[in-house]
């Protein structure tokens, strides 16, 4: 008997193990741990960073190792809350002190420091629209990732999904997005590439309605 319930217990988290990293998929919070022992370029202050960091290299270790996903920050950015009750999104210098945020927070840290260290690296902007998700009674289906060129080739990283994480090179964006897609097990119904997370609102606008409506 006391087998049988060793193997069911064995069953019963094996199963709760897949349904969580199912779930985490769907969100943008990191699938892995922070990992602090990367080794990076250290910074006292952002302003430091600028003179120290030279790459997206540079930029993405430091990203490796201290970034922490804001999940309560995400439900008070998401489609649910209204436009003036969102919060500002974090400058530069703001997240670098606190080395938390959300893909958006992240995102405008990374364009912004490589477009001051490398702009020939032509950083953009990728904002990803997946079918929407409701986590915790919020809506959500933006995610924010930044492209730059090297040697004509594209590449992608600063993403809260998989911080460190840099793919590439790809010849195109769209090779990119269809692996994204089947990496996050999401369906992408759209995606663009800007020069600002400004246009974020205006963004989500546009891109509603999604669906015809029904007769």
């Amino acid at each position: 008997m006391c087998r049988g319930l060793m193997l069911l217990a064995l069953c019963f988290v094996c199963g709760t193990a897949g349904f969580t990293h199912a779930a985490t998929l769907s969100s943008d919070e990191p699938e892995y741990p922070r990992d602090s022992t990367v080794q990076f370029k250290a910074a006292g202050s952002y302003e430091q960073a600028l003179q120290i960091w030279k790459t997206p290299e540079d930029i993405n270790g430091w990203v490796a190792a201290n970034f922490s996903y804001d999940r309560a920050r995400a439900m008070q950015l998401s489609e649910t809350q209204k436009t003036k009750n969102r919060p500002p999104i974090y400058n530069p210098a703001e997240f670098f002190a606190s080395k938390a945020g959300v893909c958006i927070d992240l995102s405008r840290f990374v364009v912004e420091t490589l477009r001051s260290i490398d702009p020939k690296a032509d950083p953009k902007y990728l904002m990803i629209e997946f079918d929407p998700i409701q986590i915790d009674g919020h809506t959500l289906r933006l995610h924010w990732l930044v492209s730059f060129k090297r040697d004509g080739k594209y590449y992608f990283f600063a993403d809260s999904k998989r911080p460190g994480h840099m793919a590439g090179p790809y010849n195109d964006l769209q090779t990119f997005i269809k692996e994204y897609g089947q990496y996050r097990g999401r369906e992408i119904v759209a995606y663009r590439q800007l020069d600002s997370y400004r246009k974020r609102q205006r963004t989500l606008d546009s891109l509603q309605p999604k669906r015809p409506e029904k007769p």
